[in-house]
């Protein structure tokens, strides 16, 4: 079997796969389920073209991959055939423990178990499964291979997923606030002790990257009617859980069944394989064909939710700068009992709060080194000459609070 396939990208056009192993990585089942979960969740709802999916974004973060090893070979810095394989099974499976709708549903069906943590567990049962050929791919992910700034290119500051995905999610959404120069980016790159750098003549491609990734988080992903629509969804969720743990039972896959059904926490979630199983089965269909058929279920908060998501009658979002102020809470949840008819107990499923953080560039945690034409290394907030940089490196709280649209329409209103 010619497992040498090219795959046509509508962002980069033909995508080669680069070796047998990689090609029997991605025609695994655990791979093949991102085929069926969105890249960005509900964003959909507002910009119509956002269907793109976590199996796309893999290849291409993998294509960007190939390209940056290109870049740095032609520069001088050895890699060797069996580093280049890790890395690129290394990024191309960086996301392999999403789950359903990507960030939306994390921490709601496994409590406080996030996708990084289910991203290491479904690599190390793919090692198992092809006798240790990941080894150096989950030494290289896990940030304890010497050579640094493999590492860096799959998870950093100025990775090759971010490269990606801003480049794919501003192609499928339209908003060009998000375009980058990530070619440009890519033949910048260097390597000087094992950290990853930028020459001096890339740092307007990297200023740009930083204020797209900024304006892409406020247009896109934490845009009010997206968080509407994900906040619903987790509101179904947990109404589902809270209705089986009385004893009421769902229309569900059995995968969802099983999480619906059952307690699973960090703590106990290693405990069973068939844990990560089911997990592994999960994908959008399963949470939207439970909600289109929960749209008719006797519970009036489930039909309530999941009829208002199928049809996009979302919930009305505002964001303050500041925690909403109580005294406007509480009258929006009296409103919403009264409205209703509903109990005080049951309230939070049509009233909440949620606080929302953004910052394009994390100092603290890594930084972006530029390679100055004198051989010295600055850190990009030193040697860029863009007076904003400092903002953007500010983590910015924003508050919203969402209730439905008929509570505008009760008698008195003071809040529009």
């Amino acid at each position: 079997m010619n497992k040498k396939k090219i795959i046509n990208d509508p962002v980069y056009g033909f995508i080669a796969i680069p070796s047998g192993f990689i090609f029997d990585l991605v025609q695994h089942p655990y791979f093949q389920r991102l085929r069926y979960i969105k890249q960005v969740s509900m964003t959909h709802l507002v910009y119509p073209g956002a269907l793109h999916t976590r199996f796309q974004h893999a290849l291409g973060a993998m294509h960007l991959m190939v390209l940056a090893i290109e870049t740095l070979r032609s520069k001088g810095v050895p890699i060797t055939a069996e580093e280049e394989e890790a890395v690129l099974a290394a990024i191309l499976l960086h996301d392999i423990g999403h789950g359903p709708f990507s960030h939306s549903l994390e921490h709601t069906l496994v409590e406080g178990v996030s996708h990084e943590m289910l991203s290491a567990l479904m690599m190390d049962e793919l090692n198992r499964t092809f006798e240790g050929k990941l080894e150096l791919a989950i030494t290289i992910f896990n940030d304890r291979y010497p050579r640094r700034f493999l590492h860096q290119l799959v998870s950093g500051q100025l990775d090759i997923d971010r490269m990606d995905y801003l480049s794919r999610d501003s192609f499928f959404t339209g908003v060009a606030e998000g375009v980058i120069s990530f070619d440009r980016i890519i033949k910048m790159l260097h390597v000087v002790d094992n950290e990853l750098v930028v020459e001096q003549k890339g740092i307007y491609s990297v200023e740009k990257f930083l204020i797209a990734r900024r304006l892409m988080y406020w247009q896109v992903y934490l845009h009010k009617t997206v968080l509407s629509a994900e906040q619903m969804l987790l509101k179904i969720l947990q109404r589902a859980k809270a209705l089986y743990e009385s004893g009421v039972s769902l229309f569900a896959s059995p995968s969802l069944e099983h999480f619906l059904r059952n307690t699973i926490t960090r703590e106990n979630f290693t405990e069973s394989g068939s844990h990560l199983m089911h997990f592994s089965r999960l994908d959008d269909t399963d949470i939207l064909s439970a909600v289109k058929t929960w749209a008719h279920h006797d519970d009036p908060i489930l039909s309530m939710l999941c009829s208002r998501l199928m049809a996009r009658s979302l919930y009305r979002t505002e964001l303050h700068n500041s925690v909403p102020d109580d005294t406007l809470l509480q009258e929006l949840k009296q409103r919403a009992i009264a409205y209703f008819g509903i109990s005080a107990a049951d309230v939070d499923y049509y009233v909440w709060t949620q606080s929302i953080e953004n910052s394009a560039y994390e100092p603290n945690t890594s930084t972006i080194k530029i390679l100055m034409k004198n051989g010295s290394i600055q850190d990009i907030a030193e040697a860029s000459d863009l007076s904003n940089l400092e903002t953007l490196s500010r983590k910015v709280q924003k508050f919203a609070i969402s209730f439905p649209k008929e509570l505008l329409a009760s008698a008195g209103s003071s809040i529009d």
